[in-house]
């Protein structure tokens, strides 16, 4: 179960990118952030409300609801959407994937847990397989002003969403129910963009495009509800840190749609970096049938 979270995570977070670049335009990027997680928070609530899924909050629940909205559905977003104007989408997902970082560091602070020596090598090799893999776009001799604006909020944008991740660890600890827990920080992050917008005076005319829609639907239903409930629940099954190594995945996926569509060339030191980031995957997830057998005969109840 946990490997199909996994996978599912990488293959539909690793295809957003690019449709948030297809939402970047005349649309300002408040307005498209919240017209995607109002659809996305509609469809959960609907779903969980119909099913008999959707749990009472208490008011203290409720303002971490807040909280993890704001981080995690609306001003992270608010970033990424903005920095696509300065950067692609592909080096968009290869800074998403210092999530590794943000999130190991934060779950030491917050949550008491413990950074191991697996976790540190798996993420210095996903680490440097990233910038072997985007080298020639990290290049500091090519780079301009605004790419360093664009970098810094996708920076930003990650960082919030790493805090976002210890709220939901800590919902997940005390029992509450991910998905909604998720509807409700969905709902209070785009209550929180509408009053943005509302602030800067924005239009709420939508694109026209097919394209548009196309990709407002795919990142409410299948980036926002699916992939963040993937997410989630993986970081409540192997914790934030290793949770976040699905990230540096991303740029794999970006970069193949990229080859695909965009004419993205491939490069040895690009191959040199999936080799890494590869090699740190199965550092994250292999265990020796010793260790196995050795876990199992100690541990005897199942993790929060």
């Amino acid at each position: 179960m946990t490997l199909l979270l996994y996978v599912a995570t990488v293959l539909i977070w690793g295809t957003t990118w690019i449709a948030i670049s297809a939402q970047t335009g005349e649309v300002a990027a408040p307005v498209s952030v919240f017209y995607r997680f109002l659809l996305a928070a509609v469809v959960l609530l609907a779903v969980l409300r119909v099913s008999g899924r959707l749990k009472p909050f208490t008011l203290r629940e409720h303002g971490l609801c807040v909280l993890q909205g704001m981080c995690v559905f609306c001003f992270n977003f608010y970033c990424f959407y903005v920095a696509n104007h300065y950067i692609n989408s592909g080096l968009e997902s290869v800074l998403f994937s210092m999530a590794i970082l943000f999130n190991a560091l934060n779950g030491v602070f917050f949550l008491g847990q413990r950074i191991t020596r697996k976790l540190m090598c798996a993420n210095a090799l996903g680490l440097i397989g990233i910038i072997c893999l985007f080298w020639r776009d990290l290049n500091p001799a090519d780079m301009q002003p605004q790419v360093l604006l664009g970098i810094g909020l996708c920076l930003l944008g990650t960082y919030g969403f790493s805090l976002g991740n210890m709220i939901s660890a800590r919902h997940q600890r005390a029992g509450r129910d991910l998905l909604s827990s998720n509807a409700y920080a969905m709902t209070y992050g785009a209550l929180t963009m509408l009053v943005v917008i509302l602030l800067q005076g924005q239009s709420f005319a939508i694109d026209p495009r097919p394209v548009y829609w196309g990709a407002l639907v795919y990142l409410s239903v299948f980036g926002s509800v699916i992939a963040f409930g993937t997410y989630f629940a993986l970081v409540g099954r192997i914790g934030a840190g290793q949770a976040a190594y699905a990230t540096v995945l991303f740029p794999i996926v970006a970069l193949t749609i990229s080859t695909l569509f965009e004419g993205y060339v491939w490069s040895a030191s690009a191959f040199i970096g999936l080799a890494l980031i590869l090699g740190g995957n199965v550092v994250m997830f292999y265990q020796p049938k010793r260790y196995k057998a050795a876990t199992q005969s100690t541990v005897s109840v199942k993790p929060a």
